[in-house]
């Protein structure tokens, strides 16, 4: 089966997109699949590192100048991550796609991507998979993935076709297998904090990092480990790393992959609402939670409300202060912190990631 990812990463868009396409291209490739993938040449992406790690990258050229993209009040925040119009990214893909012909599996990790783009592109391949946990847009696709925890179960039912098979929920979240292995070893937290992880996605663009470093570099936490994770597109890593090794306990990681040890090993963490939100749920790990875009706030504030994490709010109103408070608080409540980590336990449900890949690999339709 010949399967094609089309994601994109910037220092403006971040890595979760691709990193959550990475671990399910590895779980397809391990079941028999040719991957490859289709990604726009922006400033701060992660080509290079998805070919590291096997895949080969059709590049969609980089536009210095941008491109005149509508701005109007029905437009989403999102449509300008394409950096083109919506039109010519589908030309450019359908080249690739022609090239590359007979396509069996188009799969679409973007937020600037919805129907119009998608039914360009259908004669081009024989299945559409969308990965998407907005639900603002509709969508022409054969297979919708949402791994975000709703309230809302019918959110997706008219934006998109009534055949569409919709994996919605934690269950089906795009988890690495470390991560099982993980949960296998984890030890059961009884709310006491030695050890603390702080990583802000591989990007970090709001510069949390360095914020949460100062509100750790009190005195009063020296005693603390700290694992401090940093990604390659993280434009002060050097500054960070500079200030871990001045910082007593305090250990820098850089773009590691061994991301689920250390949260095994954590009794803490503080971090963004991305794409570590489900990891860190899966191993009951108790969270400060930092908004850093637009679409983390939804489902921190739904996580927050169930107690599986405590979320300082957006970054622009979150000082190193009211961090270095909330950790205090924490150290300080135990109890509260071994039910943040039990509510965490509890949101993630079943594990189906398995149906994921047998409804990709399955009839054209998606169904299995």
């Amino acid at each position: 089966m010949d399967i094609i990812f089309r994601v994109d990463s910037s220092y403006e868009i971040g890595t979760g997109h691709v990193m959550r396409c990475l671990t399910l291209a590895n779980e397809l490739k391990n079941s028999g699949a040719k991957v490859s993938f289709i990604c726009r040449d922006l400033p701060g992406n992660l080509a290079n590192y998805i070919s590291d790690k096997g895949y080969h990258v059709f590049l969609l050229p980089f536009h210095a100048q941008g491109h005149p993209v509508m701005k109007n009040k029905s437009d989403r925040p999102y449509a300008a991550w394409l950096q083109v119009d919506w039109k010519t990214d589908a030309m450019e893909t359908a080249q690739i796609l022609m090239e590359l012909a007979p396509v069996d599996c188009l799969i679409i990790d973007h937020y600037a991507i919805d129907l119009n783009w998608e039914g360009f592109l259908e004669d081009n391949v024989k299945k559409i998979v969308v990965i998407d946990d907005l639900a603002d847009r509709p969508h022409h696709c054969s297979v919708l993935i949402d791994q975000n925890s709703s309230d809302e179960e019918d959110r997706y039912n008219e934006l998109v076709p009534e055949s569409c098979v919709k994996l919605l929920g934690t269950s089906y979240a795009l988890l690495r297998p470390e991560f099982r292995l993980a949960k296998k070893q984890l030890a059961r937290r009884d709310g006491r904090i030695n050890r603390i992880l702080v990583f802000f996605g591989g990007t970090d663009p709001t510069n949390e990092t360095l914020k949460t470093l100062k509100a750790l570099s009190n005195h009063h936490f020296s005693s603390l480990h700290i694992d401090v994770v940093v990604g390659k597109t993280n434009k002060n890593r050097d500054v960070i790393q500079q200030l871990c090794q001045k910082t007593p306990n305090t250990f820098f990681h850089y773009q590691i992959d061994y991301m689920a040890e250390l949260m095994r090993k954590a009794d803490f963490s503080i971090g963004a609402g991305g794409s570590s939100t489900w990891e860190r749920c899966y191993l009951g790990l108790p969270t400060l939670a930092i908004v850093t875009a637009e679409n983390q706030m939804e489902i921190t504030k739904l996580l927050h409300d169930k107690g599986a994490t405590n979320c300082l709010g957006v970054s622009a109103k979150v000082s190193h202060k009211m961090i270095e408070h909330s950790i205090n608080t924490m150290l300080a409540n135990p109890l509260k912190v071994k039910e943040m980590s039990k509510k965490a336990l509890h949101l993630m449900g079943e594990d189906k990631f398995n149906e994921v890949i047998e409804v990709i690999m399955g009839g054209e339709n998606g169904t299995h």
